[in-house]
């Protein structure tokens, strides 16, 4: 580095704006980072990190914690890039622009650092090295071996009513979830979240503690005990003293998604919180229901005194007729983090809301829309039509469909949750760990003639010989099973020879998809006996075998599949087109961090926005706003709201009928007056906003015809 030049003149802080400079330069005292959406998040923090390596930290020294394995990438990639462009006698070691040393940045969300570290330091807390990661399907599994071990009963003792059962495998592990992640005791937990399971708070109690009974013994870890047993291994003396020597500086991306043990997690890091910074934005917090809090960002100067904020305010996507309107919608939060965005790209169009006659005149406003932009040069892929609810896109998808627009809608199974893909990577997991049961069970009962008793028999004798499967080799199969026998055990052994060392010059290993051909291989025959559409299955199967070549060895793949799985077949494709032009059907919560040139914002509506779910309190209608400015704020030239005016329904007679709808709560008239109004269809004209639901009343009239008799 420059002797005559101080550490924050790099040239490559030239190309940022007043915040985000002050932001990256920030020395190593606690910093919230307010970033609006749309106003370079990850240019800030991926400079700052570049900065931080400039100034002399080494990269193994910096801890950088995002919600997903494609953003920590992406953070390298521009990290990467940032140094690449610079003279290597500016930084204190010229090697910092070679990728390989970037790369030694420990970098992934939550789960996937806590599993390296519980890999690595585990052993000081008594968990063995070798565990295996459940993923959701999994641990209802698990939860449901252990309800059935201690036989619950579907009703309480003593009663009959069918309303009373006993909660089923999901509702369980979800208030289990709940419990740890939001680290309140159960009972609290059951009467704000789940007051109808309160009756089985005692069960619930002994449930909870054989499932944690039977992860022990088959040493196998689910989500939420990855965040517990990292919170304990740093609540440990001797971890504390190992974890924290890693790092000199935490970084945390999206911290309004980080629930209450996230949260205990960077204050046992940085107890001070130096060498912390914390990016993300209040008004943009809206996985409630995944246990995220809110009060993490609001309370970040409180947790770590000494903070200092940043608010970056000027936004790079929007114009500023939009930002207009979001930034009024935001205004009307009861408490957030003070900021006002602005552009510098012009007034732009107005929003436009449009009051549509009924659910098909909305339909029909959006196609026609849609094509119009499509004529003036928007293409589909640039375009996005966002729901509150996936349910409320069904019209919509058949209007799109008679008029031969091609959409993806985001939702639905995930890739790693079809029947196919959990066989096959059963196999990989059993060979990783004999302990793990229900990987053990999935594997054995794929075979004809292996039932639940057989394959607990089969359980039981590879736990009792430690884990080794030649004592499998003197079980004599049933005749359904001879055919299929000796080739599993041959398959089972060779999987669980130990690992080779992986190649140093790609990170990659030949090993893992190999194994998964071996595995594929023998299990083909299973999978015609078991499934329909197998072409297409193995078609998956196959890039799911492409995908494990290119990680460093089982284990990793293993755990990069559970905790980052990819959302379909698409995206394990080691070229995937981007030449398809289709336009994009989204729920709000998928599209955050999202952006296109048009957006459409449908179902404006009291009981859509805010979901008549999520009125039950005043925290929840606040998320409710959040998710609307989130929606509002991913478009870039063009937003439009819609609002059905009318909804047909049927009720218990088959007698049609209809109900007059109310503009979300979230567009008051001051608000209204920045947008372009609308109508399409047959409408009648909105109804006064005076609160809750309409209500027929012409007693004024009706008082004014009784004069004429009265």
């Amino acid at each position: 580095m420059s002797a005559d030049r101080p550490d924050n003149d790099f040239e490559f802080l030239s190309t940022l704006n007043p915040q985000q400079r002050q932001a990256v330069i920030h020395g190593r005292d606690p910093l919230l980072i307010v970033a609006g959406a749309g106003t370079g998040k990850t240019t800030t923090l991926a400079h700052r990190v570049a900065w931080q390596l400039a100034s002399g930290v080494p990269p193994e020294r910096i801890l950088l914690l995002t919600f997903s394995r494609r953003a920590a990438a992406e953070m390298q990639r521009r990290v990467e890039a940032i140094l690449q462009n610079m003279d290597p006698t500016d930084l204190p070691d010229p090697r910092l622009v070679q990728r390989a040393s970037v790369r030694r940045i420990r970098g992934g969300t939550f789960h996937a650092v806590a599993t390296q570290l519980l890999r690595r330091h585990g052993q000081l807390i008594g968990l063995y090295p070798d565990f295996t990661i459940m993923d959701r399907g999994d641990s209802e599994d698990l939860m449901n071996m252990a309800r059935g071990k201690l036989d619950l009963p579907a009703a309480p003792k003593g009663k009959k009513n069918a309303k009373k059962r006993f909660p089923l495998k999901n509702t369980c592990l979800d208030i289990y979830s709940r419990c740890v992640n939001t680290q309140l005791k159960l009972e609290l937990v059951l009467i704000k979240w789940y007051p109808w399971c309160l009756p089985h708070k005692e069960l619930l109690i002994e449930l909870f503690t054989a499932y944690s009974e039977l992860k022990e013994q088959q040493r196998v870890l689910d989500f939420d005990d990855l965040l517990l047993f990292w919170c304990a291994l740093l609540q440990d003396p001797d971890g504390q003293a190992a974890v924290q020597d890693h790092f000199d500086c935490v970084l945390v991306d999206e911290y309004q998604d980080t629930n209450i043990l996230q949260a205990n997690i960077l204050k046992l890091l940085s107890p001070t919180g130096q060498g912390v910074t914390a990016v993300g934005d209040d008004a943009q917090s809206i996985y409630s229901f995944r246990a995220a809090t809110v009060r993490n960002i609001l309370d970040f100067p409180d947790d770590f005194p000494g903070t200092t904020v940043v608010p970056l305010e000027q936004n790079y996507r929007s114009t500023q007729g939009i930002l207009n309107v979001t930034n009024a919608v935001i205004s009307e939060a009861t408490e957030r983090h003070h900021k006002q965005l602005w552009s510098d790209r012009g007034e732009g169009l107005s929003p436009v809301l449009a009051t549509c006659g009924d659910e098909e005149s909305q339909s029909e406003f959006l196609v026609d829309h849609v094509l119009e932009n499509r004529e003036s040069g928007v293409a589909l892929r640039d375009q996005a039509i966002l729901f509150r609810s996936s349910y409320q896109s069904m019209s919509l998808e058949a209007a799109l469909t008679r008029h031969g627009i091609p959409f993806r809608k985001f939702g639905g199974m995930r890739f790693l949750e079809a029947a196919h893909i959990k066989d096959v990577l059963a196999f990989l997991k059993l060979a990783e760990n004999p302990f793990d049961a229900i990987s053990g069970f999935r594997v054995l009962q794929l075979l004809p003639g292996v039932g639940q008793v057989k394959a607990n028999v089969l359980l039981s004798q590879l736990s009792e010989a430690g884990g080794r499967f030649d004592v499998w080799q003197q079980f004599q199969p049933p005749a359904a099973t001879k055919d299929y026998w000796k080739d599993f055990v041959s398959l089972m052994l060779r999987l669980a020879e130990p690992p080779q060392e992986t190649v140093e010059d790609t990170g990659a290993s030949p090993r893992t998809g190999a194994e998964l051909h071996q595995i594929i291989g023998f299990y083909q025959p299973l999978l015609e006996i078991a499934h329909d559409s197998v072409r297409n299955r193995l078609e998956d199967l196959q890039q799911l075998e492409l995908m494990a070549g290119r990680y460093g060895n089982r284990q990793e793949f293993l755990s990069e599949m559970t905790l980052d799985p990819p959302s379909s077949s698409q995206d394990t494709r080691l070229s995937a087109s981007t030449d398809d032009d289709c336009l994009t059907l989204s729920t709000i919560h998928s599209a955050k961090g999202l952006e296109w040139d048009s957006v459409f914002v449908i179902h404006a509506t009291e009981g859509n926005i805010p979901a008549e779910q999520s009125t039950n309190s005043p925290e929840d209608i606040e998320e409710e706003r959040r998710l609307f400015y989130v929606a509002l704020t991913r478009a870039r030239n063009r937003l439009f709201i819609t609002r059905p005016e009318r909804y047909f329904f049927q009720n218990r007679q088959r007698r049609g009928g209809s109900t007059f709808s109310r503009m979300t709560r979230f567009l008051p008239s001051a608000i209204q007056q920045q947008c372009e109004r609308r109508t399409h269809g047959e409408v009648f004209g909105d109804l006064p906003e005076d609160g809750g639901e309409f209500r027929g009343d012409t007693s004024a009239v009706r008082k004014n015809i009784n004069r004429l008799w009265s």
